[in-house]
């Protein structure tokens, strides 16, 4: 397969809004919607989507009919066993490589994926940066997949391998296309909202 899959991890249950993260609405957009969206419009293609807290409710209320669906059964124990579902899901459909991306950073744009997915560096792993910090989305190349699995413990995702390796990541700023800010709290919703007003 050539080009650069996409990764949505949605299965948290967002614990501290009192709802999954997938389900929250901006715009008339579910956050997961969205997220697929915006891997599709960075180039990505195929999408997978890992799911767990209230799949079903997700399956049926968001438009998932064009992304492949992996319910992580073993959602509570962090995102680590999300990412290691995705990533074995897109190394049966013979992805060479992934962005990987989260559900609740709406300010994620699809130009900050396609400065990822389509980076000429070399490196195993190229991030997305802000402010010279290392933030999401990040792409992963196939190569790496077994050992960032076996480091995806918990509410650890990429980053342990990221930090066990340094010399095979490469940091892309994406500054002037968006940020990463996480939506997980109610304040965090309601400044999304305003934010979004004033831009129209």
């Amino acid at each position: 397969m050539s080009g650069c899959a996409g990764l949505l991890l949605a299965a948290g249950e967002g614990r501290r809004l009192g709802r999954p993260k997938a389900l929250l609405d901006a715009d008339g957009e579910l956050f997961v919607e969205r997220g697929v969206r915006v891997l599709r419009g960075g180039g990505c293609e195929p999408v997978v989507v890992v799911l767990g807290a209230a799949a079903a409710d997700i399956v049926a209320r968001a438009h998932l009919d064009d992304v492949i669906v992996v319910v992580n059964e073993g959602w509570p124990e962090g995102i680590g066993s999300s990412l290691r579902a995705g990533l074995a899901s897109l190394h049966e459909l013979g992805a060479g490589r992934a962005v990987v991306a989260l559900a609740d950073q709406p300010g994620v744009t699809a130009d900050v994926v396609r400065r990822i997915a389509g980076s000429p560096s070399p490196a195993a792993a190229v991030v997305a940066s802000y402010a010279g910090r290392p933030g999401n989305p990040a792409r992963l190349d196939h190569e790496i997949w077994d050992e960032v699995s076996a480091l995806a413990v918990g509410d650890v995702g990429a980053r342990a391998w990221m930090r066990a390796h340094p010399e095979r990541v490469d940091h892309i700023a994406c500054d002037d296309l968006g940020n990463d800010d996480d939506i997980d709290t109610a304040d965090d919703l309601a400044r999304l909202g305003q934010r979004m007003e004033r831009k129209r």
